[in-house]
């Protein structure tokens, strides 16, 4: 097994934006850190639930993927346009909406997130299983790669902190940029373009 391949792979999948961490980058503004940690502890607690999920069912998903994959591409386009929806009116009223935080929301987006969903059923029998087979050393990766994914998260809160005034300066601005960057996912998910 390449660990700096691997290692790449799991740093670039997760501290690239996607949906959750676009929320998460919004939600500090909003919300604060502190409030958005309990979004980040339901996506990093569901993170950790999909890569366990892949380790132990990954010759079954491999027949089912495919059909698996139209299904979230759907939900997760869906889910990702009301999660748009919630951040540009973050933005377009002085209270705001503070629905899209909080550890449900962060657990469900994870099931419905395209990108959290490919990435954790690929890692496991890409780089792990065909190197390790006792469920102790998939047990550990599960561990390790999770722990990446709270430290991704962890980040995207980190920033949004330092950078909270100016975020809040221009949040109409910053909540209508981070729509649409939502909304685009939700199109490229979708498949439509």
């Amino acid at each position: 097994m390449n660990l700096t391949s691997f290692f790449i792979y799991c740093i670039v999948v997760t501290f690239t934006p996607g949906p959750s961490n676009i929320v998460i980058l919004t939600s500090v503004g909003q919300v604060g850190p502190r409030k958005t940690m309990e979004y980040v502890w339901g996506a990093t607690v569901a993170f950790g639930l999909l890569l366990a999920a892949s380790a132990l069912l990954n010759h079954v998903l491999a027949e089912v993927l495919p059909g698996i994959l139209q299904v979230m591409q759907i939900v997760g386009s869906v889910y990702m346009i009301y999660l748009a929806y919630q951040v540009y009116k973050m933005g377009s009223t002085e209270t705001g909406s503070k629905q899209v935080t909080g550890f449900l929301n962060g657990l469900i987006m994870q099931f419905v997130n395209p990108k959290v969903v490919l990435f954790t059923f690929t890692v496991i029998p890409s780089y792990v299983l065909p190197y390790y087979d006792s469920t102790m050393s998939t047990f550990l990766f599960v561990i390790i790669i999770t722990i990446i994914g709270f430290l991704a998260y962890s980040s995207w809160a980190v920033f949004g902190s330092i950078f909270r005034t100016l975020l809040n300066r221009h949040q109409k601005a910053v909540s209508i940029l981070m729509a649409l960057f939502l909304l685009y996912s939700a199109i490229m998910v979708s498949g439509i373009i």
